[in-house]
């Protein structure tokens, strides 16, 4: 790993708990260089993004965390290209993003399931949309039903499903094109506690076995520090990068590594940035 560098001059981290940087010059993953994001309104400019550098590497498991209006969701359309930055360049595998692209799955915090079609056309819909060749993707979706737990349940319509399942269902059509990148906005923040923390290892265990690099965002720091190879803090809006922390915890990992003290002192040391800010919510 790179020395440590320090991004928010305002935390000393402790040894094992460090801030680092990006690889420089890196072209695999997804980089974003001086980007901003401003709306225009009549009512005037609103700033919803002050200008952003950092690099997600190839294969990551990357957590954007930080308050609510801070810009987490407009930084995911950005890098997903169904936004234009207002500046600054966002590079994924090279190749500047200007329009929405087809190397990304997106899964959103609802699952947003089409409530007429069963469980096994919702996974399809992304190959339908993209008339790709239905029955050269059809043993893909089988096979992600089988690898998130839902086989059998194909020909369900999603009010038969829990939550937790239809949200594994939408990941598997977030898959079903094999995209190389997932972007995940709050994908488990509607589901209780319980069922958050299983998909929250069933997550991993997915991404583990696939191989996607992954940009998750969410309200939780625990959560984050939980997923993460590495963790951004956003500042308040307009949203700039406080920090990033790499999370010192070996894989694959399971809920006891909560009770672990680097977890532990990572989550506290997040969690100071926001003190003078109130909750994150």
């Amino acid at each position: 790993m790179k020395a440590a560098t320090i991004v928010s001059e305002t935390v000393q981290p402790a040894a094992h708990l460090r801030l680092v940087s990006d690889r420089a010059g890196d072209a695999s993953g997804i980089k974003l260089s001086g980007v901003s994001k401003t709306y225009r309104t009549r009512d005037g400019d609103v700033p919803s993004l002050r200008p952003l550098d950092f690099h997600i590497n190839d294969g990551e498991f990357f957590v954007v965390v930080g308050p609510s209006g801070c810009g987490k969701s407009t930084l995911l359309k950005l890098i997903s290209g169904l936004l234009p930055p207002t500046s600054g360049e966002i590079l994924v595998e090279g190749e500047k993003v200007t329009t929405p692209h087809g190397n990304v799955g997106i899964v959103f915090q609802n699952a947003l399931l089409l409530p007429w079609r069963n469980i096994l056309n919702n996974v399809m819909l992304p190959i339908d949309m993209k008339r790709l060749p239905r029955q050269q993707y059809l043993d893909r979706a089988k096979s992600l039903l089988r690898l998130v737990g839902l086989e059998g349940f194909e020909k369900k319509l999603p009010w038969q499903l829990s939550g937790g399942m239809q949200q594994r269902a939408s990941i598997c059509r977030a898959l079903v094109h094999d995209p190389k990148i997932m972007l995940m906005d709050e994908p488990f923040g509607a589901l209780d506690a319980l069922t958050r923390e299983r998909m929250n290892v069933e997550l991993m265990r997915i991404q583990r076995e696939t191989k996607k690099t992954v940009l998750l965002i969410t309200h939780s720091i625990p959560e984050a520090v939980f997923l993460a190879d590495r963790v951004l803090v956003m500042t308040e809006r307009p949203g700039a990068v406080a920090a990033i922390y790499d999370v010192p915890l070996p894989r694959p990992r399971s809920l006891d590594v909560m009770a672990d003290p680097v977890f532990t002192e990572l989550v506290q040391r997040i969690r100071k940035h926001f003190f003078s800010q109130g909750s994150l919510d």
